[in-house]
C-alpha cells in the first residue's frame, strides 16, 4: 500500500515526547487559517511511498517513537493503518497522530476508527488561529486535545492523555 507523503523527519522533538520519526503526509481537507504547513493540503504535492519502505525507515532508528502528521493522516487512513499495524508488530514504539478531525467524528468512520485502534495518542481538532497558544504542549491552539486513544476506545468517551514531561 502507498501513502502520499511530503517528508520524513528523524529525531524531531516537537511532535510528541522524546525523539520521534515524524511522517508528514500530503492531503488535508481542513485548510485551517494560519496552518503552519499549507503546502500539505494538496495530496498531489506529496510523493507516493510504499508502507514497507516507510516501515523500514521507521525501524532504522531503534530509539525514536513515531508521529503521523501532515497534512492529515486521517485523509489516508487505510495506508496509515497498514503502516501502524506493521510498526506495532515489529516494535514497541509509541505512535502519535495529528488530525484536524475530532475523535468523536473519527470513531464514526470505519477506516478512521480502524487506524485509531493502532494509535497511542491522538492530537485532534482543527488549528484555530484565534486560539493559538505557543505555550501549549505539542499542539497549536487551545481547542486541540491530547487524547489517550486506547483508553478512550475502551471507555467510549474521550480520555485526555497524561503527560509527564
Amino acid at each position: 500500500m502507498k501513502i502520499s507523503i511530503l517528508q520524513v523527519i528523524h529525531d524531531t522533538m516537537v511532535d510528541g515526547p522524546g525523539f520521534r520519526t515524524s511522517i508528514y503526509c500530503a492531503g488535508c481537507p481542513n485548510h485551517c487559517k494560519g496552518c503552519h504547513n499549507p503546502q500539505s493540503w494538496d495530496i498531489h504535492n506529496g510523493h507516493e511511498v510504499d508502507t514497507e519502505a516507510l516501515l523500514e525507515e521507521v525501524l532504522s532508528d531503534p530509539f525514536a517513537d513515531v508521529t503521523f502528521s501532515g497534512g492529515d493522516p486521517m485523509f489516508q487512513p487505510e495506508g496509515f493503518y497498514e503502516l501502524a499495524k506493521a510498526i506495532r508488530a515489529k516494535s514497541k514504539k509509541t505512535i502519535w497522530c495529528y488530525t484536524g478531525f475530532s475523535f468523536e467524528d473519527l470513531v464514526k468512520n470505519e477506516a478512521q476508527r480502524r487506524l485509531l485502534t493502532q494509535l497511542d495518542v491522538l492530537v485532534d481538532g482543527r488549528f484555530v488561529e484565534a486560539l493559538k497558544d505557543p505555550d501549549l504542549l505539542f499542539r497549536g491552539s487551545s481547542n486541540q486535545r491530547l487524547i489517550d486513544v486506547q483508553e478512550s476506545l475502551r471507555q467510549g468517551k474521550v480520555v485526555e492523555a497524561e503527560m509527564d514531561i
